[in-house]
């Protein structure tokens, strides 16, 4: 890298990192400046402004913050009071936001439930919640209804739009309360360290945990990006994912909304109606999730795709392999990749476009960031201590779990935990590098380069161990899924009856025909030979949540057994230099040892 090229790199990161901390400067766990009376603000200042355009219907600022104060006196009218939670069970809609924002006027915490929840993980999230009712959509209402019929004691139940049997009337409920903002005092005594909002995890290993955003929390996530990519006023953020996730619903919202410009609310993401909505919603902005980008590359050339005018996006998961076919083939050059978690205290910024990386800390900003890189022993899925009982560090370009050191008294560092302490306990690690210190893990492996630059390797439960070499899911998937007949893939390691580690099964979507001897050539030029997927699962469509995460449990439960699902299995046959498809003969072969891996 030239004099020139270096210096400019810094100059966008400093320029980067000034214009993020101004908008995060007021942020403060011991403040009584809560995310409500900012979005508050932010209404009094764009009162006349677009605030949300969803399906043909739009809200100004002032629509959407009278709707909300209808919501907030109607709670106040049922006898909720500050600290009561309400579940929120509902698809991406014109009212979505201002539903939690109007309880959180009076206290009331908003739980937002995942809409692809069902049966007993629905019943959960309910629980977990303590939730004293549940406002929803009719489209939901009779799984919801069902679930809640079930419990102890039910829940009021109140339904937009129309009253299905079990539920109540929202809508006629709240033309009878007042427009006006209720008295700001009935929140006085809360901090922005209180809970507003409480969110799920994906559930990707078992039942979802409920995240607590406290006020502090959603605020430095509203406020992050906007600096990042200059939004404004004139700016339209087109809003494809779940308002029930904070990547779209606090990030992706908040970068629009406090900052005057409009939130295009889609009710889902279609890749094939994706540009032509973007060109006719004159979208300016875009968040998006790395599967939901790689779903765009693989389809057909459109003349929308050249018309439209979005000028940057935001997201976290764009891979390598995705990065560079996006921007060149779409022309939108400022991605602003990011790290978090829902519940995290760990925050990492790629504002200067380094492909591939998640953020970074260069050495003259370390103590403005919390982020710690430390060797995990890949089978007990636990750090690895020295002689002295302290962590190790990892070097430059090694992999290792990241953590953030815990501060309650810094909202950048606080861990605000789930609301099960038992989960709580979990991500905590105790005297890590020196005794007493507290720190959040991550459960994700990075690696770091000697720009500072930080690039996401693979979630730890994903990597395993194969012929004694470890294996990442995510280098196995990007080979993969660079295949020209292959649209999706996810990786994951099965246990083979004889063998030490996991083996690696890649199940993937077609896009075309598979020609298993070329697949076999690919593989073996993209990945060293411990790497090579042993076992190939073909799908019609993967199941992801609805954040487009890979759910893997029931597919490593069912590993590569012909007899537990009708998808056509295949095994690695080096000998013949492709995959073979499975047979119940050759896979009791494989059980019994007679065919070796």
């Amino acid at each position: 890298m030239s004099l020139f090229a270096a210096i400019r790199r810094e100059y966008r990161f400093i320029t980067a990192m000034r214009a993020t901390l101004k908008q995060l400067a007021h942020i403060n766990p011991a403040s009584h400046l809560l995310l409500t009376d900012e979005i508050e603000q932010a209404v009094d200042r764009f009162a006349g402004n677009t605030a949300f355009v969803s399906q043909g219907k739009s809200w100004t600022y002032a629509q959407f913050d009278a709707y909300a104060n209808r919501v907030a006196n109607w709670a106040l009218s049922e006898g909720y009071r500050p600290g009561d939670t309400i579940a929120f069970f509902s698809n991406n809609r014109l009212e979505f936001v201002a539903i939690w924002y109007g309880l959180s006027k009076v206290g009331v915490v908003g739980a937002l439930l995942n809409t692809l929840l069902v049966g007993k993980s629905l019943a959960h999230c309910i629980q977990v919640a303590d939730a004293k009712a549940i406002i929803l959509e009719p489209e939901l209402a009779r799984e919801c209804c069902e679930v809640n019929d079930k419990k102890g004691k039910s829940l009021p139940v109140w339904c937009l739009e129309t009253t299905p049997k079990g539920t109540q009337g929202l809508d006629a409920a709240l033309e009878h309360v007042s427009s006006d903002r209720p008295d700001p005092g009935i929140r006085a005594h809360l901090k922005s360290k209180d809970v507003v909002l409480k969110m799920f995890t994906s559930g990707t290993t078992g039942l979802p945990k409920a995240a607590l955003v406290t006020h502090a929390r959603a605020q430095r996530y509203m406020n992050t990006f906007s600096g990042a990519v200059n939004a404004g006023p004139k700016d339209r953020m087109l809003m494809v994912l779940p308002l029930y996730h904070a990547t779209g619903g606090i990030c992706g919202v908040g970068t629009s909304l406090l900052t005057g410009g409009a939130v295009i609310v889609q009710r889902e993401f279609s890749a094939s109606k994706f540009w032509d909505e973007a060109v006719n919603t004159g979208a300016t902005l875009f968040m998006y999730v790395g599967e939901l980008c790689r779903f765009l590359v693989n389809t057909e050339d459109t003349l929308a795709e050249h018309q439209h005018t979005i000028r940057a996006m935001i997201g976290n998961g764009l891979r390598p392999d995705v990065w560079v076919r996006f921007r060149d083939r779409f022309q939108i050059y400022k991605i602003a990749e990011f790290y978090g978690a829902t519940e995290g205290n760990v925050g990492l910024l790629n504002a200067d476009g380094q492909i591939g990386a998640i953020g970074r800390v260069p050495w003259y900003a370390r103590k403005n960031f919390n982020i710690k890189l430390v060797k995990i022993d890949l089978d007990t899925q636990k750090p690895v201590r020295g002689s002295d009982g302290f962590c190790l560090a990892v070097g430059l370009d090694e992999p290792g779990e990241a953590l953030g050191s815990i501060d309650p008294d810094d909202a950048r560092y606080r861990f605000d935990g789930y609301g099960s302490k038992s989960e709580t306990e979990k991500k905590l690690l105790r005297d890590v590098f020196e005794k007493g210190d507290l720190y959040f893990r991550t459960g994700d492996l990075m690696r770091v380069d000697r720009h500072g630059y930080y690039y996401f390797v693979d979630r730890l439960g994903d990597t395993f161990r194969w012929m004694a070499e470890n294996v990442s899911t995510g280098e196995v998937a990007s080979a993969f899924s660079s295949f020209s007949g292959v649209s999706q893939s996810n990786v994951y390691g099965v246990e083979v009856p004889g063998y030490d580690g996991r083996a690696g099964m890649a199940a993937y979507v077609r896009s075309g025909d598979i020609d298993h001897h070329r697949l076999y050539l690919h593989l073996t030029d993209q990945l060293p030979q411990y790497a090579m997927p042993i076992f190939l699962r073909e799908q019609r469509a993967a199941e992801t949540t609805g954040t487009f995460k890979f759910k893997k449990i029931d597919l490593v439960k069912q590993g590569f057994d012909p007899q537990k699902t009708k998808d056509p299995l295949y095994v690695l046959d080096r000998n013949a230099k492709t995959y073979t498809l499975m047979t119940k003969t050759i896979h009791g072969q494989i059980l019994t040892g007679k065919t070796r891996l």
